[in-house]
């Protein structure tokens, strides 16, 4: 198939592939010959896993990106020689199931319509989704039977689900273990909760995703009359320096009483504080525009400040009412100066009060001087308090007051203090006196539990927590995370930081598939927490499909002895009713197999998930046993949009290898980002990579190995190029740089094949397919990580024995580097490129092109200055004067323009070339460029005459011999 831009279709080629008939032979192959089955050996193990799906749905686009990458890692790793175990589990456990199979009771015709028209399941299967199980196991498998399709190279027998008995065994095992380390309490703390579930929500409860991440804010009391009007903010120590409050004038507000304290607050801010165990009463309402004008008490200074009207006030934020601080805060301080400005809009007595009121400066920060919002407003042009750049401004200014701010002398006791280090001992202060409380919001809300209702944060008691703030549990995370491998680097900190701010976390729930809590038969254990060690339990899942190992007779006697190496092997065999030579055999596996040496998951789960599987490691293992790598990777965007329902852009991977082949759609996942960006898939770039795999394999069916033949220079700089080619994308590969590997192995292959066709056609060579057949036997032993169905076929065409995923990755020999060839054929490149940039620019018709090539004196003058310039030395004089000094160089003097531009001619090399050239002897270019004729009279139909800078016999009507530099040769077109 050929893909034509101008149209946008297809038109059939005489080479036509049939994707699906391929896939099918390879999958049958690799599952006869079970060659991705992994037991111990005498082999070195790598460990890869990936984080196992949730089968509510089908997997789409999106979902194949994480797992694609990890199945590249695998095969790579076999493929260098290592005992690859690459397993894959189901999660059942959480509400999310439970969430769909109500929806379908409930006949919800969006949930339906979407199992009918885009997940395609049959209308029989449907019926029977009320009970949640039924949609696990249809997804489950439909999962399955995509990733077999995507040839992901996973080890079968290692299959369970999280429902499964002995895995909830094992997941008992692993909270009596927290509980006995005090890492499991019980206890009063915020989470994410959805008021109809009546249930803790996590990442996976949540529609979107989303993990349900919520700020602590304090609550200032300000007093008015018998009522307290409470203001939230992150910025207790900012009440040195409030002059007023803000009120929406629209908005109704309710009087309630809290604990038996009457206050103002929104409807939405009332609804919120039922949820932080608190008693709320409704008293009656208040019309924002009565509370205009009134004076309010500011707790600490007593001192009196008056309401002001402002429509930015969101009902929804905190408590629908906003205390200002216009010398810090760059909205209030714009919020005053609009008033002032739009007079016509507000009371007289409104405009008043608002000229009474001068900002108070409560903090040093170098830099600025009394009013920094004014300045910051000054310096972002900020015109009004819509101006898009006034959050922008506020960002710069609260980061550089937090980090470098000190308080005044109008701050009391704080004075002097840095707010980073005081913003907790005045919030600890406000609480102490009762002037201040404490309520939590969602970040980024709303946010919706998988069954629609909108989720809030709530105050626990009661509750099992996972203690995630225990410090020395912290400060192990961090250890383990600063120590171990995670690509890419620049996400370290992002762990760092989430080990910093997670607190506690429950860590079960009333509802949902899962396991009990062991002690406590009443709860259920939360989705993310069970699935933090799991990794571990794939050693055991071999045995337990086997029936080997059986739920009824386990106690935790049998984990501590296979994972923690603890107990007597007589006294367990006994107890579980397991052999000891089985015993034996499992132990040996795990520590064969164990740790994780890479794990692999989405960006979205480092909050969460990744970072509890590091938590949960330490707290449970031997040091030996924790994870070594993290690898993370962005999301996926259709055509530059987020993938959505809503939005129609989710393809089902099965439709999409139905439609375009694995090997593609593998490709085009891979090959449009790196790691941590969000890769674009759009289906032209799959239909572009698809023709080019078709011509590839076309490619392989045309040449075979013959033996004998004579090397010539275009052979020894393909064979080089291979070299360095392998050099690079190996050193990709080795950082999951997979987009970098695949434009070594797909793009820069080609280009340098195509030249190398050129010159062979140019000399009319018929002798060049046995320097091809090795070019493309290691291009596709590199390509079959990547597109491993079509580079088995690859394989099979070249002739060449075996499966090329069980071949070994090509290592890098660097006696078969032909430095001569590869700067001869760079130096005919380039003067190809060269004249045809003349061309194109000068746009005549070419009669006459001769080529001059530099004098003796330069190629010396050009050998010393790259060894100056290796060393660092790129001093023009000193060089000029080290040539001058040189006999064989002095005549430099003449041209010494010359050092300059052949110091940057040196320097836009890379480091690799500079080293190659200087350990290759002074090459002679004007014996090189006589092979540019047959060149020449291919592309431009003329010949070529080639001169020495000091031929005294030379045509040089317009003098041009005299700028020719090394590996610069000077070009006279007629």
């Amino acid at each position: 198939m050929h893909f034509s831009p101008q149209n946008n279709q297809f038109w059939q080629s005489d080479f036509l592939i049939d994707w699906s008939s391929i896939e099918s032979k390879w999958h049958k192959i690799w599952q006869d010959e079970k060659y991705f089955d992994a037991d111990p050996s005498e082999k070195k193990k790598f460990f890869v896993t990936v984080a196992y799906p949730y089968p509510n749905s089908p997997q789409h686009i999106g979902h194949g990106r994480t797992y694609t990458l990890a199945d590249v890692h695998a095969r790579f790793m076999r493929m260098c020689g290592y005992n690859v175990l690459f397993p894959m589990g189901f999660h059942y456990t959480g509400t999310p199931i439970l969430g769909m199979a109500r929806r379908v009771q409930e006949n919800d015709k969006e949930l339906i319509e979407a199992f009918r028209t885009i997940y395609k399941v049959p209308e029989q299967n449907i019926q029977e989704f009320s009970e949640p199980v039924k949609i696990a196991q249809y997804f489950h498998q439909e999962i399955k039977s995509g990733m077999i399709e995507m040839g992901y190279s996973i080890d079968w027998r290692r299959e369970f689900t999280t429902v499964d008995p002995v895995y909830n065994k094992f997941i008992e095992w692993q909270f009596r273990k927290l509980k006995s380390k005090n890492l499991v309490i019980q206890g009063s703390h915020p989470v994410g909760w959805c008021p109809k579930d009546h249930n803790p929500v996590s990442q996976h409860d949540t529609l979107g995703d989303v993990e349900p991440a919520f700020t602590e804010y304090v609550l200032i009391k300000f007093r008015y009359d018998k009522y307290i009007i409470p203001t939230a903010t992150l910025r207790p120590e900012t009440i040195f320096g409030v002059t007023n409050l803000w009120v929406n004038p629209d908005v109704t507000y309710k009087i309630i009483d809290v604990d038996g304290e009457n206050w103002i607050v929104s409807a939405e801010c009332a609804r919120k504080l039922e949820f932080m165990d608190k008693k709320v009463i409704l008293i009656s309402e208040i019309k924002g525009s009565a509370l205009v004008g009134k004076k309010i008490k500011i707790p600490v200074r007593n001192e009196h400040v008056v309401i002001l009207p402002a429509s930015f006030v969101k009902s929804e934020n905190g408590t629908g009412l906003v205390m200002s601080v216009p010398a810090h805060a760059p909205f209030d301080y714009q919020a005053l100066e609009d008033i002032k400005k739009n007079t016509r809009n507000f009371e007289e007595d409104v405009l008043n009060s608002v000229r009474a009121i001068n900002p108070i400066s409560i903090i040093q920060t170098e830099g600025y001087g009394e009013i920094p919002a004014k300045e910051i407003i000054e310096k972002f042009k900020i015109e009004d308090q819509n101006s898009p750049r006034l959050e922008e401004a506020t960002k710069e200014l609260y980061g550089k007051e937090f980090y470098e701010g000190i308080l005044k002398n109008n701050t009391n006791q704080f004075a002097g203090k840095k707010i980073a280090d005081v913003k907790e001992e005045v919030k600890k202060w406000l609480l102490k006196r009762k002037d201040a409380d404490t309520i939590f919001e969602l970040n980024d809300g709303p946010i919706r539990c998988r069954c629609g209702t909108e989720c809030v944060v709530k105050i626990l008691n009661d509750q099992w927590f996972l203690d995630y703030s225990n410090k020395n549990w912290k400060k192990d995370a961090h250890s383990c995370i600063n120590e171990m491998k995670i690509l890419p680097e620049d996400i370290r900190n992002e762990f760092n930081h989430v080990v910093d701010w997670l607190r506690e976390r429950a860590c079960a729930r009333q509802h949902g598939l899962g396991t009990k809590l062991p002690w406590d038969k009443n709860w259920i254990i939360e989705s993310l927490s069970d699935s933090v060690i799991y990794m571990a339990y794939y050693i055991l899942a071999k045995y337990v499909n086997k029936k080997q190992i059986t739920a009824e007779n386990l106690e935790d006697e049998f984990f501590d002895y296979i994972f923690l190496e603890e107990g007597n092997v007589k006294k367990v065999s006994a107890n579980c009713k397991i052999t000891e030579n089985l015993l034996e055999s499992i132990k040996n596996e795990f520590s064969y197999f164990y740790p994780v040496n890479s794990r692999h998951s989405g960006r979205d789960l480092v909050p969460n998930h990744l970072t509890f599987f590091v938590f949960n490691h330490i707290a449970i293992f031997p040091k030996k046993y924790w994870p070594e790598e993290i690898v993370v990777n962005g999301s996926v965007l259709m055509d530059g949009k987020k993938m959505s329902k809503s939005m129609g852009n989710i393809i089902p991977l099965r439709d999409a290898i139905r439609m375009y082949g694995a090997d593609p759609i593998r490709l085009a996942i891979l090959i449009s980002a790196e790691l941590l960006q969000d890769a674009d898939f759009n289906l032209e770039a799959v239909k572009g990579i698809k023709n080019k795999l078709e011509n590839m394999l076309e490619d392989c069916s045309k040449y075979k190995l013959n033996i004998g033949s004579n090397l010539q220079q275009e052979d020894k700089w393909l064979l080089s190029r291979l070299q360095q080619l392998v050099f690079e994308t190996t050193s990709a590969m080795e950082k999951m740089r997979l987009r970098e590997a695949l434009h070594y192995i797909l793009y820069e292959f080609d280009s340098d094949i195509q030249w190398y066709l050129k010159r062979a056609n140019a000399k009319n060579r018929t002798d060049v397919s046995s320097t091809l057949y090795n070019a493309l036997s290691i291009r596709v032993t590199m390509l079959s990580p990547f597109a491993p169905h079509i580079a088995e076929e690859m394989w099979e065409k070249l002739g060449n024995e075996g499966l090329v995923s069980k071949s070994l990755w090509p290592l890098v020999h660097n006696e078969d580097i032909d430095s001569l060839s590869l700067q001869s054929e760079n130096l005919l490149k380039s003067t190809m490129d060269d004249i045809r940039n003349i061309l194109k620019v000068t746009k005549i018709t070419p009669k006459k092109i001769i080529i001059y090539t530099s004098d003796s004196w330069k190629n010396k003058a050009y050998q010393k200055i790259l060894s100056n310039v290796i060393k660092g030395e790129m001093n023009i004089g000193v060089l000029i004067k080290s040539l001058i000094s040189d006999k064989e160089t002095e005549l430099v003097k003449k041209d010494p323009d010359f050092v300059k531009k052949t110091v940057n001619d040196i320097l836009s090399e890379p480091i690799e070339s500079r080293q190659a050239k200087a350990e290759t002897n002074i090459i002679d270019e004007k014996k090189i460029l006589l092979e540019l004729d047959s060149l020449v009279q291919k592309d431009f139909g003329v010949n070529v005459q080639v001169f020495s800078e000091s031929d005294p016999e030379k045509y040089d009507p317009k003098n041009k011999a005299r700028t020719a530099r090394p590996f610069k040769p000077a070009i006279l077109i007629e």
